[in-house]
């Protein structure tokens, strides 16, 4: 038999003694467990799920990693590539790819009576995966691209179509600069957006044969390749395997291919977002610091009411190690509870926002227009384990001023 864990249960079993005048300082020291484990399940589910929304719309735009021409610089004048690369489909089977796709871009001006506006048209094929741009079509429908007939229609961001006073069916010409100067006419087909403005107000997705008769290109060139992933924690190391693949690619100018991850073509907003990592720790460790001094509190006087008890034990023999699992126990039973409630509260809210969306974000700060959730089970279990241990070694502090009180004077104590 326990003996420690049977009289900390007695005690428990009292605890709603209305004379206990330790109740509401215990009270309080729980509530501060539950609403510190409830502060850092939402804060960690807020960040993780920001982090991966602009994440994947990033992505979305661009594709974990592209494969250019090595001559190819920041700007959206591309060198052409073969469209029919062996190395790109030994790339297509590698474990961590799910799609590769072949893309082009071309900058340009688009007129219309009274508005103009610089945009990137972005030619897809029949190859091109459409289900992000799918997701985030709010107007219109969706265009799908075939080998053999080239289509005028496009799609647009909302962001544009605002700017230039333009809607679903509506037709406008793009104006580019080259030499000699040349001009196309498209019709809008549907209109979507991300929220993500530096994109949206960027890209038009069109046909790749209009890129390609643009740049004076055979139907077997491109701008490049992208390939996309299962997941984004793998783009470093299927970044290697690709450039391992297309290295002994030698164009017909002997030029060669170069494999750029996103985390490097848009590094600015990764690394923003890695930024958003510290303000989660700093908040969980100011959290598990003001959880674990409650519970020191409460210990301290849960130790103070039960002198008495502990004075007649220590009188009858027991040591000290044996009442401090009886106030150990007693303690951690308190602290479960306040990671119960706090494992409520914080879901609670997290389920809330995720299904209600109660808290909007300002997009053109955030990239959002309301407050992402990613409830993760992995991460709850890792705070409520962390939360316990680091609480508990919190508790073996006051604990030990068990062994300082006398038992002839602790039976005195009134």
């Amino acid at each position: 038999m326990n003996t420690e864990l049977f009289i900390a249960k007695r005690i428990i079993g009292v605890r709603g003694d209305k004379k206990s005048f330790s109740r509401s300082i215990v009270g309080i020291a729980t509530f501060g467990i539950a609403l510190g484990l409830a502060v850092m399940i939402v804060a960690v589910s807020i960040v993780t799920g920001f982090k991966d929304e602009i994440s994947n719309k990033v992505i979305g735009f661009g594709s974990h990693i592209q494969v250019v021409n090595l001559d190819s610089n920041s700007s959206y004048e591309t060198s052409p590539i073969p469209k029919n690369l062996t190395s790109m489909q030994q790339i297509a089977k590698m474990d961590e790819v799910r799609h590769v796709q072949s893309f082009s871009i071309k900058a340009g001006i688009i007129k219309t009576e009274e508005n103009i506006q610089g945009a990137v048209l972005k030619g897809v094929g029949p190859d091109y995966d459409w289900s992000f741009i799918d997701e985030s079509l709010i107007d219109g429908v969706p265009i799908r691209i075939n080998d053999s007939i080239r289509t005028n229609n496009i799609l647009i961001s909302e962001s544009i179509s605002l700017m230039l006073g333009l809607k679903v069916d509506d037709s406008f010409n793009m104006y580019f600069i080259q030499d000699p100067p040349r001009a196309r006419k498209f019709t809008i087909a549907g209109i979507y957006r991300t929220s993500l403005v530096e994109f949206d107000q960027l890209y038009i997705y069109a046909d790749i044969k209009h890129v390609q008769r643009l740049n004076n290109w055979t139907v077997n060139q491109v701008s490049g390749y992208e390939v996309m992933l299962h997941d984004i924690h793998d783009a470093m190391i299927a970044t290697e395997k690709v450039r391992e693949a297309i290295s002994m690619d030698f164009l017909d100018n002997d030029s060669r291919l170069k494999a750029v991850p996103i985390q490097e073509r848009y590094n600015q907003i990764f690394d923003w977002l890695k930024l958003q990592d510290m303000n989660v720790i700093i908040i969980i460790l100011l959290m598990v610091i003001v959880a674990g001094f409650n519970m020191i509190s409460g210990l301290l006087i849960l130790i103070l009411e039960r002198t008495n008890m502990i004075g007649i034990l220590k009188a009858l023999g027991t040591v000290n190690a044996s009442i401090r699992k009886i106030f150990i126990y007693q303690s951690g039973y308190l602290a479960l509870k306040g990671l119960f409630w706090g494992n409520v509260i914080g879901l609670a809210l997290c389920l809330l926002q995720q299904q209600f969306n109660i808290i909007s974000l300002d997009p053109s700060s955030y990239y959002l227009d309301t407050v992402p959730i990613n409830i993760n089970l992995m991460h709850i279990l890792a705070l409520n384990a962390g939360t316990l241990f680091i609480t508990f070694l919190f508790l073996l502090i006051p604990s030990m001023i068990i062994s300082r009180i006398s038992p002839e004077r602790a039976i005195r104590f009134n």
